[in-house]
C-alpha cells in the first residue's frame, strides 16, 4: 500500500513530508494523519516547531477531484463529515502550541492554500503561484480559507482570487505580508529549517504565550486583548525566561534559554 505522507521527528522540530507527488500533494488520510501526529508530538516540550514541506516539487494542489466526484454519491451531512476532517487538521494546526512553518514549493492551490496559510510563517519558492482554485470545479472554498484571506489580504484582492481563481505570486504575497521569506528554488526547505533552527533558539514559553495571543486577538475586542496582554506580561516578568532574557541583554551576550 502507498504511503502518502510521513512524519520525521528531528529532534527539536516535527517534519510533515507530503510524499503525493503523482497527485502534485493533493491531500490524502495520510498527510492528516501525519499532521495530526505532529501536532501531538509538539506536546513534548523538545519539540520547537512543526514544519510542512513536500516532495515531487508541489506543495499541495488541494482535495483531490476524483475522491470529490466520488463523494457526490455520499449524503450532505456525510460530505459535511469529510470536510469536517480537514477543518479538524487545520484547527489543530491553529491550536499546536509551537509555531508552525510551511515550506512551499511549486504552489499551494485550493485547500493546498487553506494548509499554508494555517501556518505561522511562509517560505516560498520565487515565482510560485497561491490560487484559491475552487470556483474553477463549481465549488466554494473551505479549510478556513476565507477566514484566512481576509485576515491577511485586501478584500478586493481576496474577492479577486477567490471568484476568479486568478493566481498570486509569491512575490506579491510576500510585498502585501502575506508570506515571510521568497527563496530561489531549491532553498525553500533549507530556508525554513533556518526559521525553526532560530525558534529553537528562543524562549520556548513566550513563543507558546505569543502564538496564543496573537491567534485570540483575531477574535476580541482591544480592550479584552489588552487585558489578555496585562495577565501575560505580568507573568512573563516573573518568569526564569525573561530573567535569563533581560540579563543577557544588558550584558551584551546571546541569550541561553536551554535550547539544545
Amino acid at each position: 500500500m502507498t504511503v502518502l505522507a510521513r512524519l520525521e521527528d528531528q529532534g527539536d522540530r516535527a517534519v510533515v513530508v507530503n510524499m503525493n507527488a503523482a497527485r502534485r500533494g493533493a491531500l490524502s488520510p495520510d498527510l492528516y494523519q501525519a499532521i495530526n501526529d505532529a501536532v501531538t508530538l509538539a506536546q513534548e516540550p523538545r519539540i520547537r516547531a512543526i514544519l510542512l514541506t513536500s516532495e515531487g516539487g508541489f506543495f499541495c494542489a488541494g482535495g483531490d477531484l476524483n475522491v470529490l466526484i466520488e463523494r457526490r454519491g455520499l449524503t450532505e451531512a456525510e460530505r459535511r463529515g469529510k470536510v469536517d476532517e480537514l477543518h479538524g487538521v487545520i484547527r489543530g494546526l491553529r491550536g499546536a502550541p509551537v509555531p508552525v512553518i510551511a515550506a512551499v514549493e511549486g504552489g499551494a492551490a485550493g485547500a493546498g492554500l487553506s494548509l499554508a496559510l494555517a501556518a505561522d510563517l511562509i517560505v516560498a519558492e520565487a515565482g510560485v503561484k497561491f490560487t484559491a482554485a475552487y470556483v474553477k470545479a463549481g465549488l466554494v472554498p473551505d479549510g478556513g480559507l476565507t477566514s484566512s484571506l481576509a485576515r491577511i489580504l485586501p478584500r478586493p484582492l481576496a474577492m479577486e482570487m477567490c471568484l476568479l481563481a486568478r493566481p498570486v505570486t509569491a512575490e506579491r504575497m510576500e510585498a502585501l505580508g502575506a508570506v515571510n521569506v521568497v527563496v530561489p528554488g531549491g532553498q525553500v526547505l533549507a530556508a525554513a529549517q533556518s526559521l525553526a533552527d532560530h525558534l529553537a533558539k528562543g524562549p520556548p514559553e513566550a513563543q507558546r504565550e505569543i502564538r496564543h495571543m496573537m491567534a485570540e486577538a483575531y477574535e476580541v475586542s482591544e480592550t479584552a486583548q489588552l487585558d489578555r496582554e496585562r495577565n501575560a506580561m505580568a507573568q512573563a516578568a516573573g518568569a526564569p525566561e525573561a530573567g535569563e532574557g533581560i540579563a543577557a541583554f544588558l550584558q551584551k551576550r546571546p541569550p541561553d534559554f536551554g535550547a539544545k
